[in-house]
């Protein structure tokens, strides 16, 4: 196997090189955290100084960083220092055209590019049981896809380049929706003196069922691995979450499609994190939603 460099060793990137490292990848890695370092070191990846350093040696480069901007300015470097030939996969989550970007530094460098955002959260991230959505050439696809399967469970190449991103907002903007739903549901049943449970056992199993309901029940009880049953303790924050719905946002404006419930969900997640819910878990939403109801 040869050497994967891994930059962004955060909540998703140190599980996800972690990983890497259990199914004999040797991995080399850089984090601006102190506290990111340590943990990735604690688990078997060696530590360097930097981008540079991360990148010297290694066959693949693996990117997991905040925004568009963040990941272009270390992808410049990249491109700048790798060698051609090397595999560049981002599985940040950003706008579709910085993405493209991307590609198009490592394409005039001569480097293989994937997008490939994931799905599942910390505890998908942990287990190794993510969705890679992956945009980039079918070159490149195949050469990740054994990289990417010590990672997690499905593997969807959506296209060409900027693809996986198209996949992972679109995706989102629906899990954000049906988190609403569900969650007014929910309210309206208790205001109508019906439990959470009998509610829970009808639309799970009728046609109101949704990964919302059914995976990540915003009630405690009835799905007992649901961070509802933790305080909202995030699998995936309410503010990933706003991050999210803000780029579907935008690719709509862009491209002209209608999105009025995907507008407004965002526009309930921005009053939910201005009121100090950015650090839960987006299913606790519905204590928003119950705050705004008529006493």
């Amino acid at each position: 196997m040869g050497v994967i460099g891994f930059i962004g060793l955060g909540n998703m990137g140190g599980p996800m090189a972690a990983n890497l490292v259990r199914h004999g990848h040797r991995v080399q890695g850089f984090d601006l955290a102190a506290a990111s370092r340590e943990a990735a070191a604690s688990a078997g990846v060696t530590i360097l100084g930097g981008v540079a350093e991360t990148a010297s040696g290694a066959d693949t480069l693996l990117t997991m960083l905040p925004n568009g901007a963040a990941v272009l300015a270390v992808h410049r470097e990249l491109a700048a220092i790798a060698a051609p030939g090397t595999l560049v996969i981002d599985s940040s989550t950003i706008d579709v055209e910085a993405s493209r970007h991307a590609h198009a530094l490592a394409e005039a460098r001569g480097l293989l590019s994937l997008d490939a955002p994931v799905s599942g959260g910390t505890g998908g991230a942990a287990a190794g049981t993510l969705t890679f959505m992956t945009g980039g050439t079918e070159r490149a696809f195949a050469q990740a896809h054994p990289i990417l399967q010590a990672m997690g469970r499905q593997i969807v190449h959506c296209g060409g380049p900027g693809a996986g991103q198209a996949a992972k907002i679109c995706n989102n903007m629906i899990l954000g929706v049906s988190m609403i739903a569900v969650s007014e549901a929910f309210v309206l049943a208790e205001r109508l003196g019906l439990s959470a449970q009998a509610l829970f056992d009808v639309a799970s199993t009728s046609s109101g069922q949704c990964w919302s309901l059914t995976s990540y029940c915003p009630v405690p009880g009835p799905v007992p691995q649901s961070p509802a049953n933790r305080d909202y303790k995030p699998g995936f924050s309410s503010a990933l979450m706003l991050k999210d719905l803000h780029l579907a946002q935008q690719a709509a404006e862009s491209t002209g499609a209608v999105t009025a419930l995907g507008r407004h969900a965002a526009e309930l997640y921005e009053r939910f994190a201005a009121a100090g819910g950015g650090d839960r878990d987006f299913s606790g939403i519905i204590e928003a939603i119950r705050k705004e109801g008529r006493g």
